[in-house]
């Protein structure tokens, strides 16, 4: 089993889905854990996932990721707790659906709000983290997709698929740019994941959740809990020189 028990992990979006179930991971090896939450109201999801450990080893944070002075002051608190952050895992995401035959203000408002929360707030807590480590090294896992190698099955998904392709290129120009300095930078790209936004992906496809999971190698989507115990072993820095790479888990269904 992995041992993170002298590690400090920021963890983003972690009330539901895959934030959740890596959270409940790291927790289990030991962790201290900044958990991330958008509101009061998402709150209640990251503490039901840490709620087998001891409030020493838990600080439960909010930031809506539309506003960058509160993912600043996300970082900042998060670093006060325990003076060092050790590991960023930037999991929080969004989905507005927008395509081309919709009118501007759908398509402008599903560009402007994906960019915000999945690339230019995560950007943010990226310069923060090398800021800090510089010298000193650090990890960095970020979440991002497989629609950002091979776009997007649904075309109303253009600008989530963009976004999710610009932030793995800023995760691996950390990489390339501060290898020598220690700061290790990883990129996940999962498939079909079981959480809310794949379901609800999958309930506006043609034959719904049953025709998506025929589609699927394996012939079943990936459990949250598998992509928590990936993140844990990145974060552990035992295979260094695997920075840079974007590893991706779709149970074989897009192979590169």
């Amino acid at each position: 089993m992995t041992d993170l028990s002298q590690k400090t992990i920021l963890l983003t979006g972690a009330s539901s889905g895959i934030g959740a179930a890596t959270a409940r991971v790291l927790a289990g090896a030991g962790a201290y854990i900044i958990a991330h939450h958008r509101n009061d109201a998402d709150r209640a999801g990251a503490e039901e996932a840490l709620a087998d450990i001891d409030q020493s080893n838990k600080l439960f944070v909010a930031a809506d990721f539309s506003d960058l002075e509160a993912v600043e002051a996300l970082w900042k608190r998060g670093l006060a707790w325990r003076g060092r952050i050790d590991a960023l895992v930037l999991n929080a995401a969004t989905l507005v659906w927008g395509g081309v035959d919709d009118d501007d203000a759908t398509w402008d408002r599903s560009w402007t709000e994906q960019f915000e929360v999945n690339v230019l707030a995560p950007a943010r807590l990226l310069r923060a983290a090398v800021r800090q480590w510089r010298g000193e090294g650090g990890v960095i896992v970020t979440l991002a997709s497989w629609n950002a190698q091979r776009g997007s099955t649904n075309p109303a998904q253009i600008g989530y698929a963009a976004s999710k392709a610009a932030i793995k290129a800023a995760a691996q120009t950390i990489a390339r740019g501060y290898a020598r300095e220690g700061i290790l930078s990883y990129t996940i790209a999962p498939g079909i994941v079981r959480t809310k936004m794949s379901e609800d992906f999958a309930a506006l496809q043609p034959g719904g959740e049953e025709a998506v999971t025929a589609s699927l190698a394996m012939g079943e989507w990936v459990p949250p809990s598998e992509i928590g115990e990936l993140v844990a072993f990145l974060v552990s820095s035992k295979v260094k020189h695997l920075s840079g790479a974007t590893l991706d888990i779709n149970g074989a269904t897009y192979v590169r």
